[in-house]
């Protein structure tokens, strides 16, 4: 069983500070999802667990399985467990996909000599068109190709836990089935001697919980968890809005950097 244990987390970029203080627990095969309005924070949470530069943390742990996961470049916390599918998929030209995922498996010690196999079935299963498993990553696809790509990756590579940022942004209603279903599968599958997959899912929405089922949902305004709750939470929030769990005034948008994208998260 593994643990990501986020304690006491307060961070900042470009001098203002967005996370004031996250406490979260996540465990194998639990989905928690983290829901707020737009700068809340919820990319920079993402962001600083997976090592964007540009993130100061004034505070606070994040470890996973003890490991000091804040100590680790983004490329060391990615070969321990962790895996971000990012709201806006960077494009890498020359960079084929398949050699990608090769790459990625020997640096994590595992066997790459069924890797045509497993890329052929997973694509099937989530409805990614074979012909793109040889091509440059993300180049020239579609938004809903891109996030299909980014959840085949995670499934390649079985990570200990996914963090997704906005998984449905962009996505029809066959792309969003498809990709949040896989994600549900991967929570409960301990086939081949994995851990079930542990997801932290940010999420607008509560369409992407129809599919990916929630253990705990979490609510962040302003850089700080205001409730936490059951999956009856997202019930709650979209029929009411944020302005069931918080005072109105808190819900202006701040226009912090936090709502940008992840493209530059492996830039040194």
């Amino acid at each position: 069983m593994s643990t990501l244990e986020i304690r006491g987390l307060r961070a900042s970029v470009a001098g203002k500070q967005i996370l004031r203080g996250i406490d979260l627990t996540l465990r194998s095969g639990e989905v928690h999802a983290v829901m707020g309005p737009n700068g809340a924070g919820k990319s920079t949470l993402s962001a600083v667990i997976m090592g964007k530069p540009g993130y100061e943390v004034l505070a606070g742990s994040v470890t996973l399985d003890g490991i000091d996961v804040l100590a680790l470049p983004a490329w060391q916390r990615a070969t321990a467990g962790l895996h971000l599918i990012m709201q806006y998929p960077t494009e890498v030209p020359g960079v084929m996909l398949d050699a990608v995922l090769g790459e990625a498996l020997i640096s994590r010690g595992r066997d790459t000599s069924t890797l045509g196999q497993v890329l052929l079935a997973e694509a099937k299963r989530i409805g990614f068109e074979e012909r793109f498993l040889h091509r440059p990553l993300n180049v020239d696809l579609s938004g809903g190709e891109k996030k299909r790509n980014e959840t085949l990756q995670l499934a390649v590579l079985r990570a200990k836990f996914a963090i997704l940022d906005e998984l449905d942004s962009g996505l029809d209603i066959d792309a969003l089935r498809d990709c949040s279903r896989r994600v549900e599968d991967l929570s409960n599958d301990t086939s081949d001697g994995h851990e079930p997959m542990g997801v932290l899912a940010i999420t607008h929405y509560s369409r992407l919980l129809n599919e990916l089922k929630p253990d705990h949902v979490h609510i962040l305004v302003k850089g700080r968890i205001v409730t936490s709750g059951g999956p009856e939470l997202a019930d709650v929030l979209e029929s009411d809005g944020y302005a069931a769990f918080v005072p109105e005034e808190d819900l202006i948008d701040e226009a912090t950097a936090s709502s940008g994208g992840l493209d530059g998260l492996f830039a040194l």
